[in-house]
């Protein structure tokens, strides 16, 4: 079972995943965290931890992706937390900047970064396209699935 932990993304992942019929049995949940406030409270993010790494950071994606697993069902969990723009970037986490979380059974939480281009609409897209991809990679090998969206 999958549970998903988005901030960026605002749900897409999850949506995406209950688009496919049957995927109830393998989707478990969804968490919505797209404020720092929603991370601690829905996922058990320390607020400590976001305010020594900001929110869009490697070590906040592992936390998410670790709380999706502890406040679920699911054996596996994908988490995004990034910079979709039009603003909010910085020099050190420009707009496109993303770092996903992928919670893997019986193994250490892997996080891992990219950044996309584009405006809002593109990255949050590419975002989705990217979890989906490596979570396949991760769990099968390279990706065997086409994903309608």
């Amino acid at each position: 079972m999958l549970a998903t932990a988005e901030s960026c993304t605002g749900g897409l992942i999850a949506g995406g995943c209950t688009a496919l019929a049957g995927s109830s049995r393998w989707f478990e949940r969804g968490f919505v965290s797209y404020s720092n406030e929603a991370k601690a409270e829905l996922l058990g993010v320390d607020p400590a931890l976001i305010a020594a790494h900001g929110a869009v950071s490697s070590e906040v994606a592992q936390a998410m992706a670790r709380g999706a697993l502890q406040r679920s069902r699911a054996q596996v969990s994908v988490a995004v937390t990034g910079v979709a723009g039009p603003g909010g970037g910085t020099e050190a986490k420009p707009v496109g900047l993303v770092w996903f979380g992928f919670g893997l059974p019986d193994g250490p939480v892997v996080t891992e970064s990219r950044r996309f281009e584009g405006d809002r609409a593109s990255v949050r897209a590419s975002t989705v396209a990217h979890a989906r991809s490596r979570l396949l990679e991760h769990l099968t090998g390279p990706a065997t699935v086409t994903w309608r969206r």
